[in-house]
């Protein structure tokens, strides 16, 4: 079994459509148990992506210009972690958070493309996967392969689970770490020379013997061990300090939103007094027309009765003065 046709069957698998994956996938199998049994029972084995890992792979296969945008912030955030650059960390996630909802509409967008809806609590994992690759360079390669099966999470300070988040996760490009190797005083001892060794046994030899000499120090030692704080971890020092700067970051902008939506809402609020003093006001003239138009109403079916007895009583008339005419012309030939 070749891993690259394998790679190219699970492309075509993860960039297609969600709701046809297991079809797609047995007529795949089936093809591939024409020549090769092991290439079709490892295609049978993939499994289907959730919704929200769907649209990931989506985004990712649609739109590689979004996962480039948000793969070097991430480089970027995590330098500036590295270096405990405070600062920068802070502003990077405010860029973070812009670029992470503007990322989720055009996930939005393109799983629409596909047929498919993003319901909010979706989009919610899309966005905390997509935080995640920005955090993880194991979770950025997961991200970038297109395969992508769950939904990820990313604490700031622990490594992104990546156990069952992928397809094929063999093929995916080793990442290197960015953790400083320390090598263990065990290790350092064992490599050193044996002259080195019996020198360091001979100097520890004497060290005992000094200790020995000395007076002992008027405190006792568990006072003294106790009174001296004991120094927290590098990697977890800087990850604290990296994950408090985010929270303090993430504090500020929502301090910032409360602030501005409490204004949209006093404003909102004055837009509906002004409103409704215009819906009364209209609402009095309304009543004022109506009235009139009730008024008018009222005088035309008057004048128009007064109308219709008066061409009665003129076609009256009209008649009488035709009579009249008619016996003066014959009262007039006799």
């Amino acid at each position: 079994m070749e891993d690259e046709a394998l790679a190219d069957i699970a492309d075509r698998l993860y960039g297609g459509a969600l709701d046809d994956f297991v079809a797609a996938r047995a007529a795949a199998a089936k093809d591939a148990a024409r020549e090769d049994k092991d290439l079709a029972a490892a295609v049978r084995a993939m499994p289907k992506p959730s919704v929200a890992a769907w649209a990931v792979n989506m985004l990712v296969r649609n739109r590689p210009e979004v996962l480039a945008g948000l793969d070097g912030l991430g480089v970027r955030m995590r330098a500036a972690q590295d270096s405990l650059d405070a600062a920068s960390f802070r502003e990077l996630g405010r860029e973070r958070r812009t670029m992470l909802a503007d990322a989720v509409d055009t996930a939005r967008s393109v799983a629409q493309e596909q047929g498919r809806s993003i319901s909010d609590a979706m989009a919610s994992d899309v966005e905390e996967t997509l935080r995640a690759l920005t955090a993880d360079e194991g979770a950025a390669a997961a991200v970038g392969s297109g395969r992508l099966l769950k939904v990820l999470s990313a604490d700031g300070v622990n490594d992104v689970d990546l156990d069952g988040a992928v397809a094929l996760p063999g093929l995916l490009p080793a990442t290197p770490s960015t953790r400083p190797v320390r090598t263990p005083p065990a290790a350092l001892k064992t490599t050193a020379p044996r002259a080195t060794a019996s020198k360091a046994t001979a100097s520890e030899k004497r060290t005992t013997a000094e200790r020995t000499s000395r007076p002992k120090p008027t405190k006792p030692r568990l006072e003294a061990v106790r009174q001296t704080p004991r120094p927290a971890s590098p990697p977890a020092l800087e990850r604290a300090k990296a994950v408090l700067a985010e929270a303090q970051a993430a504090e500020e902008e929502a301090s910032r939103l409360a602030g501005e939506l409490q204004d949209q809402a006093e404003q909102t609020r004055a837009e509906i007094a002004e409103l409704q003093q215009e819906t009364a006001e209209l609402r009095n003239r309304l009543k004022v027309a109506e009235e009139s138009l009730e008024r008018s109403r009222k005088r035309l079916a008057a004048t128009s009765a007064e109308a219709k007895q008066a061409v009665r009583a003129a076609d009256k008339a009209t008649r009488t003065a035709m009579l009249a005419q008619e016996r003066v012309l014959r009262l007039g030939n006799t």
